[in-house]
């Protein structure tokens, strides 16, 4: 016991050392020897919990994220040889199958779509092409959608929590590249002085692949159970998928007849000012035309409503999640303050608002107090109020269409 938890001290040791390292300007390729000692034949989960203690003892995960080229330049050599792809990477509509396609989509579109028109940009049509390459690989962010709100949380429930993190940074990181990249090929005089940023983005996404597939996935697959995955699949149509044809995945009857005694009806709910049946109440609150989302003085996130006009992706694998790692680690200390600053009462409400497109998007954070005064949680209330400042004039008979 006394050497295992030596070892562990150790590595965390080693940890420090190399982010400190690399805080003061040294090269993946000068710290990974010292990394590749300490760590040799020691799984993604131990080294994902050496993180997470780190983590736990007040280093930012900003910091971790540095070790991630140092994973990627150790683990190549050898983290293929300790984790074959196993039979569920094979299914056909399983979550692990379908990250996999999806990142042999994200090469092809780089290979077909990006890659060849890098060179002799100040050409027109090269420059055109290139641009409706990276716009096809703008759907990217359907693969890393489905990854942060559907894997991550189950993760986090096994106390998994610093890859989730570091993980979601890199995410971020790389979509900001890619809007970076695709804002700056506005003129052909510019195009050749972005071929750097072009690279680089195609450096990152490569690395996420393989970091996605010789790490996270055998990771999970170790880690979750048939229910959980089946889960994944049944909520990844609600953000989509960047491929064609994920079929149904259909896993063990006693499944089928755990989901058939979920869906059995419920009675009536009592409140103060009347009754309602179940699906009464459901289809009422995801009738209305924005979208709620309850999180419990524990700072778990509870319940969602599912207006037909969501605006941000919720799917059940955030109910039971802590809120903190709902949200981006570059703006998750936003809402930290927020819930603290309900908590001691400093404040009952806050606003912000956001362009996105067209949308004007208006989100409401609401403090949620018993009859007492006592704290009972959050609620959130996001709406596309663009089509409100729209109005003009007055209204005064029924619509004919």
């Amino acid at each position: 016991m006394s050497e295992s938890i030596n070892n562990r001290e150790y590595r965390q040791n080693v940890l420090k050392q190399v982010i400190t390292k690399l805080h003061e300007g040294k090269t993946v390729e000068e710290v990974k020897g010292e990394f590749e000692e300490a760590f040799a034949g020691v799984s993604a989960i131990e080294i994902s919990e050496a993180e997470g203690a780190l983590v736990a003892e007040g280093l930012p995960v900003s910091e971790i994220q540095r070790l991630c080229d140092v994973h990627a330049a150790v683990f190549k050599g050898s983290i293929e040889e300790i984790h074959r792809p196993t039979d569920q990477t094979q299914i056909p509509g399983h979550p692990a199958n379908t990250l996999i396609r999806e990142n042999r989509a994200i090469e092809r579109i780089w290979n077909k779509f990006v890659k060849p028109y890098l060179d002799e940009l100040t050409k027109e049509e090269n420059l055109t092409a290139l641009k409706e390459g990276l716009n096809k690989l703008s759907d990217i962010e359907l693969h890393y959608l489905k990854k942060e709100n559907l894997i991550f949380p189950y993760m986090e429930k096994y106390g998994i929590t610093a890859p989730p993190k570091v993980m979601w940074g890199v995410d971020d990181e790389i979509r900001a590249r890619l809007k970076d990249v695709i804002k700056s090929l506005t003129e052909v005089s510019q195009a050749a002085e972005v071929k750097d940023k072009v690279e680089n983005l195609g450096d990152k996404i490569t690395e996420m692949i393989f970091k996605e597939e010789n790490i996270l996935l055998p990771m999970l697959i170790e880690t979750l159970t048939q229910d959980e995955w089946k889960k994944i699949a049944d909520e990844s149509g609600e953000i989509g998928f960047m491929i064609e044809k994920v079929p149904v995945w259909n896993p063990a009857k006693e499944y089928q007849a755990e989901i058939k005694e979920e869906k059995k009806e419920a009675g009536i709910i009592t409140f103060p000012t009347g009754l309602l049946k179940t699906e009464e109440l459901i289809r009422m609150l995801d009738t209305l035309p924005f979208d709620i989302t309850f999180v419990d003085k524990d700072d778990v996130v509870k319940y969602f409503s599912q207006s037909s006009e969501r605006i941000f992706p919720r799917t059940k694998a955030v109910i039971g999640r802590n809120v903190s790692n709902c949200h981006p680690p570059a703006s998750v200390h936003i809402v930290e303050q927020i819930v603290a600053d309900f908590k001691s009462g400093k404040k009952e409400h806050e606003d912000f608002w956001i362009k996105m497109g067209e949308k004007y998007i208006f989100i409401r954070y609401y403090a949620v107090r018993s009859e007492t005064g006592e704290y009972l949680g959050v609620l959130e209330v996001t709406q596309d109020i663009k089509p409100i400042q729209d109005i003009t004039g007055e209204k005064r008979l029924v619509s004919q269409d």
